[in-house]
């Protein structure tokens, strides 16, 4: 069965759009990615903030917005389009449930992408376009209760090698 979806979660600066990056390289043929970073960077700015300690605050009208992405995303690769999306579960094993409906009858593959969260705080600092706080916040609670086909651990593996064992899953 060949895989159409490749969904990788993790929390703020864990290390998924390196490993995205990598794994355009090292897939056969083409693949969209999309990230929830393209939904919020498209969107009014008033639709996602951020409190003081990197915590997400959605407003009015992001579920309408988020839902037709979903529908989006999930009409491309019914279409044909290998697609991979990196996204930050903030409501852990309950949003991956509501991403598997959009996702349903499509073959996905579950990645999840862990970091020490004191290693994800240090980026989030050495990349100066974060919130303060959101690395070390989502680290955990992004995980709890996801079910995941491969994980891996961009702490102290470089991305092409957790590229490498994603690929190596889709064999």
């Amino acid at each position: 069965m060949t895989v159409q979806v490749i969904v990788l979660n993790g929390g703020s600066s864990s290390g998924k759009s390196g490993i995205v990056r990598c794994l355009r390289h090292l897939l056969p043929g083409p693949w969209i990615n999309l990230g929830i970073d393209d939904l919020i960077e498209r969107l009014p700015p008033s639709m996602v903030t951020f409190g003081s300690q990197g915590e997400v605050i959605l407003g009015e009208g992001f579920d309408g917005m988020q839902h037709a992405w979903w529908v989006g995303v999930a009409a491309m690769a019914r279409a044909g389009a290998p697609v991979i999306v990196d996204d930050v579960f903030l409501g852990g094993g309950a949003s991956q449930e509501r991403v598997r409906r959009y996702l349903d009858g499509l073959r996905v593959l579950w990645v999840g992408v862990r970091c020490d969260p004191d290693i994800a705080a240090a980026r989030e600092i050495a990349r100066g376009d974060r919130v303060t706080g959101m690395a070390a916040s989502q680290a955990a609670v992004v995980h709890q209760g996801v079910a995941y086909d491969v994980e891996v651990d961009t702490s102290r593996t470089e991305s092409l090698d957790c590229a490498r064992a994603i690929v190596a899953r889709l064999s």
